[in-house]
């Protein structure tokens, strides 16, 4: 009875994801963390320290 009993809250949320996603307008969480990761890197170059003439330097030779 175990593993029909565990079996079954897996199915359940299984098949009401699917209806779910067939039904209402989920948003695809792939692009929002897409999005989310290229304005963090956005705002960290635009708050980012300056390095130090040294290290310039340094890069260019």
């Amino acid at each position: 009875m175990g593993l029909i009993r565990s079996s079954f809250s897996f199915m359940f949320g299984t098949l009401s994801g699917i209806y779910i996603a067939q039904n209402y307008n989920v948003p695809n969480i792939k692009k929002l963390v897409e999005f989310g990761l290229s304005m963090a890197k956005q705002m960290e170059e635009t708050h980012r320290k300056p390095s130090n003439k040294k290290d310039r330097d340094d890069v260019s030779e």
